[in-house]
């Protein structure tokens, strides 16, 4: 009887914790491209297993085998193998709901050897995710191990394909995952719904398991601002008919507010779930502390090393034990313990008051109620915990071209820009290219070198433009040396075009071709003058007792020049006399007036002058 109370109870702490919130099933695109009587675009709901492609899309043929339609038996005898051919499409395999848990219908199905696996429903109802099994039917040897995308569709479209189908039409299906989550902007915020339980069987395993395996690329992307990270724990109260309860007292703190299942469900033997609703909230408080300190990060690094030194099963799962981890890795215990407060007391608790309010779905977003869950830029992840699965829906929630460089490895994605450089423009000589690799695929954008912008379309030209663009490729114009000299069709002084130079013309881009101007008639056209073309000018000459004037563009005999030459020497020389004369006869004028007038002043004070009046005389009376 004690059991069967335990029991119920812990059943309506999750009745009353979610019977009034909305669970949302996440959702992608399912697109029919044939036959023509199925073409559109219809919803499925994405599997809580296996591994989405988040960021990404994938085209399959549709397979309906003639037995094992509900895919809970091996594919190992089925007449035709469902196992991609070189060259070949790949296969989706169809199955009916019912008979084995979805999981089993998966791993059979990748067993077989498809791609995806659709899963038409059997009854006419709303979409629902498809999860995993309960802990005691769970299989760690398949179930961690499930890799391909799987999706509940609707039981109508289930039949018209296999209507279609039957008649011997192809049915093609492109799954698509890009839009699945929200791209907006160049910052992921995402939410991991966990507990520190250790005790509830392969999910609790997977989950710490996961946990240590993405702590390193967390912390970069936490550390670096590319993402904002908060931990979340769920916690139910207690009704408050069940509130004196042992079974309630046992399960849960700050008199039923917060409570948890029993770890082993068992009440007589172990951990209680107050155990472990006190540890979720040490944890809380440890991030709320290292958030405060503007080191998010180091949750991560409590979470792990909790979890190694103080396992439940070697009955470490303490207070004792956490304070040490606390202490090991530098951060305030008494403020995480002020965080934690009495949790004996009738009060609320800031901290996991916060956290039952954010369980409840806003928006998008459905309520949290599966453990663990993560949600990424307010939308729930579907899929497998995992590292790389996990890290693939993280960078498909940034803006594209905004991924970090982590988004961008071989194993997240493929750089299309190294086959055929993604199609778009490229320069080999200088090793530029508008190709830019992103998480959903590639873009063709002019790229920026070294300051300098290129401008086009991307696929078929880019072309430098600014002040330093001759820096670059040399703007993109036409370049060439000969001889020793090198003309270029690119101006600095332009911010862009290209224009041969002087001596050249073209179009300045692919070539410049030699104006020979001897044979033009633009140089070296006097009666007397010889004309040699040479590349990118022309020399002008005459005989060998005249020299040529580049200025008159004429011939003088050597000797007029040399007269000529003298004559204009002298003639010099003459001028530069008269004016040293003319300055000198200026100078001595100016020196006389002024020694003049220096005298007549001195000899004004003791007599009178000839141009000076008589000065009046005053008698005294």
């Amino acid at each position: 009887m004690r059991e069967k109370l335990g029991i119920l109870v812990c059943v309506l702490f999750v009745l009353f914790g979610s019977c009034l919130g909305r669970f949302l099933v996440e959702k992608n695109s399912l697109k029919v491209t044939s036959p023509d009587s199925l073409k559109g675009v219809y919803e499925s709901a994405i599997g809580n297993f296996g591994v989405p492609q988040y960021g990404g899309a994938m085209t399959g043929s549709v397979f309906y085998p003639k037995s094992n339609q509900n895919g809970c038996s091996s594919f190992e005898d089925v007449e035709a193998s469902l196992k991609k051919k070189p060259g070949g499409i790949p296969i989706f395999l169809l199955a009916d709901r019912g008979e084995c848990y979805f999981t089993v219908k998966a791993w059979n199905a990748q067993n077989g050897g498809v791609a995806a696996i659709l899963v038409a429903d059997d009854r006419n109802e709303p979409l629902i995710t498809m999860d995993n099994p309960e802990q005691e039917d769970a299989s760690p040897d398949y179930l961690q191990n499930i890799t391909i995308p799987s999706a509940l569709i609707s039981k109508d479209l289930g039949d018209r394909i296999k209507k279609e189908l039957a008649k011997g039409e192809m049915v093609s299906i492109n799954l698509d995952w890009r839009e699945a989550l929200p791209h907006p902007d160049e910052r992921v915020e995402y939410e991991f719904w966990t507990n520190s339980n250790d005790e509830c069987g392969p999910k609790c395993e997977s989950q710490l398991d996961f946990v240590r395996d993405f702590k390193g690329a967390a912390q970069i992307l936490e550390q670096k601002g590319y993402t904002q990270f908060i931990p979340r724990y769920i916690t139910w109260y207690c009704p408050d008919a069940f509130k004196s309860s042992k079974q309630c007292k046992s399960q849960c703190i700050n008199q039923g507010r917060y409570c948890a299942p029993d770890p082993e469900q068992d009440f007589s033997k172990g951990y209680d779930g107050k155990d472990v609703v006190e540890q979720n909230l040490r944890q809380a408080c440890f991030f709320k502390v290292a958030n405060e300190s503007r080191k998010p990060w180091q949750w991560w690094d409590y979470a792990t090393d909790f979890s190694i030194r103080c396992p439940m099963k070697e009955k470490k799962y303490n207070k004792e034990c956490a304070d040490q981890v606390i202490k090991s890795l530098g951060a305030d215990l008494k403020k995480i313990d002020k965080c934690i407060g009495d949790i004996e007391a009738d009060v609320d608790n800031p901290v996991l008051k916060a956290e039952q309010e954010a369980q409840i779905g806003k928006g998008s977003r459905g309520d949290v109620t599966i453990l663990p869950t993560l949600v990424v830029n307010n939308r729930q992840y579907r899929g497998k915990l995992d590292k790389g699965a996990v890290l693939k829906a993280i960078c498909s929630g940034f803006e594209e071209t905004t991924e970090p460089a982590i988004c961008l490895t071989q194993d997240i994605q493929t750089n299309e820009c190294l086959t055929n450089n993604g199609g778009c423009w490229q320069d080999t000589t200088s090793n530029i290219t508008a190709c830019r690799d992103t998480f959903r695929g590639r873009v063709c954008e002019c790229p920026v070198v070294q300051g300098v912008k290129f401008s086009g379309d991307g696929y078929t030209h880019c072309q430098a433009s600014g002040a330093l663009r001759c820096g670059i490729n040399n703007g993109g114009c036409w370049k060439e040396t000969k001889n020793g000299h090198t003309y270029s069709a690119c101006i600095d002084d332009h911010t862009k075009g290209c224009k041969c130079p002087p001596g050249f013309k073209g179009d300045g881009v692919n070539h410049c071709e030699d104006i020979d101007e001897c044979k033009e008639k633009l140089a070296c056209q006097c009666s007397d003058c010889k004309c040699k073309n040479t590349w990118g000018s022309y020399e002008c000459s005459c005989s060998s007792n005249q020299l040529y004037i580049h200025e008159h563009d004429t011939c003088v005999g050597k000797d007029s020049v040399t007269e000529y030459s003298w004559n204009f020497v002298w003639v010099i020389i003459l001028g530069l006399t008269v004016v040293g004369f003319t300055g000198y006869a200026l100078y001595k004028y100016r020196i006389r007036r002024y020694m003049d007038s220096e005298i007549r002043a001195i000899m004004a004070q003791y007599m009178p002058l000839d141009n000076q009046g008589e000065v009046p005389t005053h008698t005294p009376v």
